[in-house]
């Protein structure tokens, strides 16, 4: 039997993708958020001279390696096939932990967060060109929606076990890098055993090209289709990018600067740092399941539901940065959660999928995600520079509160018109 073919009876094929996926997620975000709720324990076992912003730093240099491998890992995912692009990326994401677990100086964790992006930056483009390919149109959001709340579930219990093992127990830090190892190889193992091949990954990419060929009218040929520049980056796609951006500013900064912030700002301590941040992680992934069921039943209005929720995420980091007592405090955290960057996610993803070419789907989730992702870099040192000069990060919420406002209307401007380019262009 074909290695990646299901035996009778057996789980089909993309539902081991998704779970598959949902586990990459959360191995990935484990030790993405590992980090945050420990920068004290970092910055004592460095000297003690470490400013916050060398620590959001850490970070800002993971998040550089991933954002370089988005377009060039895209363009290997549709010429070499997914499972020779993740294997690779993830063998070096193992190796940057153990870097990192062994650093003797904020110079050397910066170069294996680096490399860290760089071998997860393999993941974004795989992963949904998978589920592109390979999940039924009518479960497509719901279980990308599936697949995003590993995000969640590896936040969530990234600062939970981080804080515990280190803040209350009193563990090393490099705990959670070691962890990290020993998650990160069995992932490998399991992507070698499920994903198929690149021959059976071109039998799958033209079963689903020709799926889609049979849905349009004109059967127009899309083996002379190619991606552009010019395609990748008309209006209404530039908008979507700058959206995401958008997104995952506010998102970015919280999960790397929220756990101080409760700290020094705001009087919470041991166990209840990492809990506290994690409600974040936790109250998205059925938020995430809800409104891509929604989003699955009317699907005319993936446009509404994008812009409700993006501008009503924005309303809750308003009431984050104004509560008074904790509880008014978690409850904004919770709705943020509820109402944020996991949920909103994957209706953005199933909206680019209906807009964005049919072919070099990996190229352009890559460019997609190159741009959002370029906000990565930038909010958590800057976060932590507001922070060194002002004394608080409340600023930084400001801006990210901002951003998702602009955000939102510019995409609600490139979209509220929809027909009007192509009346347009066949005018002139």
């Amino acid at each position: 039997m074909e290695k990646g073919k299901e035996r009778p009876g057996g789980l089909e094929y993309w539902k081991k993708i998704v779970i598959l996926l949902c586990v990459g997620w959360v191995t990935i975000w484990i030790y993405r958020s590992a980090l945050a709720p420990v920068y004290p324990q970092i910055r004592q076992s460095l000297g003690g001279s470490v400013s916050d912003t060398a620590l959001g730093s850490i970070s800002s240099f993971y998040f550089l390696g991933y954002v370089v491998m988005q377009i060039p890992a895209g363009f290997l995912v549709d010429k070499i096939g997914k499972k020779m692009v993740l294997i690779p990326g993830f063998v070096m994401f193992a190796i940057a932990a153990f870097i990192v677990a062994r650093a003797g100086s904020i110079q050397m964790i910066y170069f294996g967060s680096l490399l860290a992006g760089l071998g997860c930056g393999s993941f974004y483009g795989s992963a949904y060109s998978l589920t592109a390919q390979n999940i039924p149109a009518n479960k497509k959001s719901f279980s990308t929606a599936i697949v995003n709340s590993g995000s969640a579930v590896g936040s969530g219990f990234g600062m939970i076990l981080s804080s515990f093992l280190v803040a209350q127990q009193g563990l090393p830090w490099q705990i959670m890098m070691y962890i990290s190892v020993v998650m990160i190889a069995f992932i490998v193992v399991a992507f070698y055993a499920i994903i198929r091949s690149n021959k059976d990954d071109v039998a799958s990419q033209e079963a689903y090209i020709e799926k889609t060929e049979d849905k349009v009218d004109d059967k127009k040929d899309l083996s002379n289709e190619k991606v552009s520049f010019r395609t990748l980056l008309a209006p209404k796609m530039l908008f979507t990018y700058i959206l995401y951006f958008a997104t995952c500013y506010a998102y970015y900064m919280i999960v790397t600067w929220l756990p101080n912030f409760l700290a020094t700002e705001r009087g919470f301590k041991g166990t209840a740092i990492g809990f506290s941040s994690s409600l974040v992680a936790f109250a998205s992934i059925p938020g995430a399941l809800f409104f891509s069921k929604l989003a699955d039943k009317f699907m005319d209005h993936k446009i509404q539901f994008i812009v409700i929720l993006e501008i009503s995420a924005a309303a809750m980091l308003l009431m984050t940065v104004q509560a008074t007592n904790a509880t008014f405090l978690l409850t904004s955290l919770i709705m943020y959660g509820f109402l944020g960057k996991l949920a909103v996610e994957p209706i953005i993803i199933s909206w680019l999928g209906e807009n964005a070419p049919r072919v070099g789907i990996g190229t352009t989730l890559g460019v997609f995600n190159f741009f959002g992702m370029m906000s990565s870099i930038v909010a958590p040192a800057l976060t932590g520079n507001i922070s060194d000069v002002t004394g608080s990060k409340i600023l930084g919420f400001y801006i990210a509160i901002v951003l998702l406002v602009v955000g939102t209307l510019l995409f609600l401007a490139a979209n509220i018109h929809k027909k009007t380019p192509e009346v347009s262009s066949d005018l002139t």
